[in-house]
Order: structure tokens, then C-alpha cells, then sequence
């Protein structure tokens, strides 16, 4: 099984997906690590990423989660996957599972003027939360809640199939 745990800056992603792959024992992807270092230099720079940057990167993240489904490990993937378009070309099976972390504007940019070292600057919140196309069928969590609430609720959810 493949878990994308999605959401804009500051939701969470990484820090969800990571206890995910811990808990559960599987392994743990972060997606920016495949971002190319022309899109880590623009996302710097404040510069917001188009369809044409993205697209080399989601084919390396499709051939990841190709090879999670084909071997024998499971991942969790910490992904913003912000497009449905994106995500069309990431839930390539049944197996994939999608895990929506929505949280308001206050909240998001709370945490990201609290976050140290990241090349995610706030001033891309609002351009991110523009692009995104919040899901119809994921499980969706509360940033809000607790880091042990958010496991649990995905958990049950996963494990019941119920979105």
C-alpha cells in the first residue's frame, strides 16, 4: 500500500507521513527531496512553481510509488499533489490511498512563521492554497488536531476503507 499524505505548506505533510511510515513500519518519502534544485532554487526565491516544473518531478514520484506497489515495501509519501490533475497521475492503483491534511490560512501561516530551515517561504502560502483543488475522495484530517489524533483517525480510516 502507498499513502500520500497531501496538503499545502505548513499542514503538516512530512511530519504526518514520516509518523505514518514509523507506526506502521513502512518506508518514508518526501517528495520535495526529488524536487530538481532549478525548483528548490525558484521555491527560494519565492517564485511559485508551474505545470512544466512539476511535471519531470511527478513522473519520478509515479515511478517511486510504481516501485512501492511492485516490490514489497509500503510508503508513506509526504506530497502537496496541490492539482487534481497531479493526483490523477499519482493514484495509480487502489493501493494508493489519499490523506488530505486541510487546515485555514491562520493556522497554515502560523506554522510556517514557527518552521526553521525550510526553502518553503510563507509568502507562498497563499499562491499554494490558491492552486489547490481540495479532494472529494480522500480521508481529510484537521491540522488542527493533535499529531497522535491525526495518526489515529487515518489509521482507523485506512484500515476500514472509509474515506
Amino acid at each position: 500500500m502507498v499513502v500520500i499524505v497531501m496538503g499545502v505548506a505548513g499542514s503538516g505533510k512530512t511530519t504526518i507521513a514520516s509518523e505514518l511510515a514509523r507506526t506502521l513500519g513502512w518506508e518514508f518519502l518526501d517528495a520535495d527531496s526529488l524536487h530538481s534544485p532549478a525548483n528548490v532554487a525558484k521555491m527560494h526565491a519565492g517564485i511559485p512553481l508551474d505545470d512544466a516544473d512539476r511535471a519531470p518531478w511527478l513522473q519520478a514520484l509515479r515511478r517511486e510509488i510504481e516501485r512501492s506497489l511492485a516490490g514489497t515495501r509500503s510508503l508513506a509519501l509526504a506530497c502537496s499533489a496541490l492539482k487534481q490533475s497531479y493526483r490523477e497521475q499519482l493514484l495509480v492503483s487502489p493501493d494508493v490511498k489519499l490523506v488530505y491534511l486541510r487546515g485555514t490560512f491562520e493556522v497554515l501561516r502560523q506554522r510556517l512563521e514557527q518552521r526553521k530551515g525550510h526553502f518553503m517561504p510563507e509568502q507562498l502560502l497563499a499562491s499554494q492554497l490558491e492552486t489547490l483543488e481540495e479532494p472529494a475522495d480522500a480521508i481529510t484530517v484537521d491540522v488542527q488536531h493533535s499529531v497522535d489524533e491525526m495518526i489515529a483517525e487515518i489509521l482507523t480510516k485506512i484500515r476500514g476503507g472509509a474515506a
